[in-house]
């Protein structure tokens, strides 16, 4: 993959750098501000962006990751050394987005299979923010339909894994996830669209019921 990478902290920026370039990957661009990373962006035109969400003010990695969406559908993924959801819904509805909380990049195996899930148009979404999200539902919100296995279901779509893996990771075969999912579609009211993709719509749904 050919990255740039948008991070205010100096050590953290070269230690990413080092790690994406030891497992193969072209790191095109090190920023240490937002502007720069979207500049950086524009020039280079990567497979993918690394972003700190706070770089350094509250949501400036976030504002930066929409200016670059606006230009064109380039994957991102966003860090952050705490969960913060606002804004997070922007960036979703267009897909090709990661949110993962810092302390996963140690998992380096981990962190990587996220980095090339985004930037193959997929979502990756840390396990403790869609956690802390399923806490905030609010009661009214179309996802309080689903059963507590569906909602189970839909996190690890959050998360961005197939169906093969929420199978697995949920000690289910693949025919009843798909079961599970197409009651999520069904309930959250999505039909078969040759123009929407409805697994990043129900993740929508699900975020925008708990970030409003």
């Amino acid at each position: 993959m050919r990255v740039v990478i948008g991070e205010d902290s100096t050590l953290f920026r070269e230690g990413l750098a080092a790690l994406l370039t030891s497992a193969g990957h072209t790191v095109l661009g090190l920023a240490p501000t937002a502007p720069v990373a979207v500049a950086q962006v524009r020039a280079h035109r990567p497979d993918v962006v690394i972003l700190d969400i706070r770089m350094p003010s509250d949501d400036e990695g976030i504002a930066a990751a929409l200016e670059i969406r606006a230009d064109t559908p380039t994957p991102v993924m966003l860090l952050s050394q705490h969960i913060e959801t606002r804004r997070t819904v922007e960036l979703v509805a267009d897909g090709a987005i990661g949110y993962l909380l810092k302390d996963r990049v140690l998992d380096v195996d981990e962190f990587l299979t996220a980095l090339e899930r985004v930037a193959g148009g997929g979502t990756a979404l840390d396990p403790d923010v869609v956690t802390r999200l399923l806490g905030a539902a609010r009661a009214d919100a179309p996802v309080d339909a689903l059963t507590p296995r569906e909602l189970e279901v839909l996190a690890r779509m959050a998360e961005g894994w197939s169906n093969a893996a929420i199978g697995s990771r949920l000690f289910l075969s693949e025919r009843t996830v798909e079961t599970h999912i197409g009651s999520i579609f069904a309930k959250l009211g999505l039909p078969e669209s040759p123009d929407q993709n409805r697994r990043v719509q129900a993740i929508l749904a699900y975020l925008e019921a708990t970030t409003a």
